[in-house]
């Protein structure tokens, strides 16, 4: 297999866009409270309280989640800084995996689906000649697993009919 690597192109077609030692982990805390809990990188000291205190000042957290933007820096090469209502939270490579893997797996369960062609003006990162793995399920369908650079390890399903599909479409000249 040949090294896998990266580039960034832009679609003809709207845009969708374990941690280091020392460093704290804060994906959990973002899939289960993104605004309190990223701004201080921990998790509330007393579950109680922080239900309470959500209970009691929802309106109030309700009319600020309206206001509150997210703004992405990129102080390094090896680092990202997420600001989100003022509060920032700085993320290194394996943290930024992490939450990619969580934000993809909570994005895959909402509704409605990521759009069925491809946006206009869409920019993405390519990885040439990724790594592959492929393994025949129980049902005779293939799980393909494909490592993006950016995405990591990227998994698809794919039924025997859309096997051959794909395969005419990869060969045809």
């Amino acid at each position: 297999m040949h090294e896998p690597q990266a580039a960034v192109a832009e679609a003809a077609a709207p845009k969708a866009d374990a941690p280091q030692a020392g460093v704290p982990d804060v994906t959990a805390n973002v899939a289960a409270n993104a605004p309190a809990t990223i701004a201080a990188g921990t998790e509330p000291a007393d579950a109680t309280q922080a239900a309470q205190a959500t209970q009691a000042g929802q309106p109030e957290q309700e009319a600020e989640a309206r206001n509150v933007t997210l703004e992405v820096g990129r102080p390094s090469p090896n680092e990202i800084t997420m600001s989100i209502g003022g509060q920032t939270v700085t993320l290194h490579p394996l943290q930024v995996g992490q939450l990619i893997e969580e934000l993809a797996n909570a994005r895959a369960s909402m509704q409605p689906e990521p759009p069925p062609t491809i946006p206009s003006g869409w920019r993405f990162a390519s990885t040439k000649n990724p790594m592959i793995a492929v393994q025949k399920q129980s049902n005779g369908d293939r799980l393909l697993v494909m490592r993006h650079t950016g995405h990591g390890w990227v998994p698809f399903t794919f039924s025997p009919d859309m096997v051959v599909q794909m395969y005419m479409m990869l060969t045809q000249r």
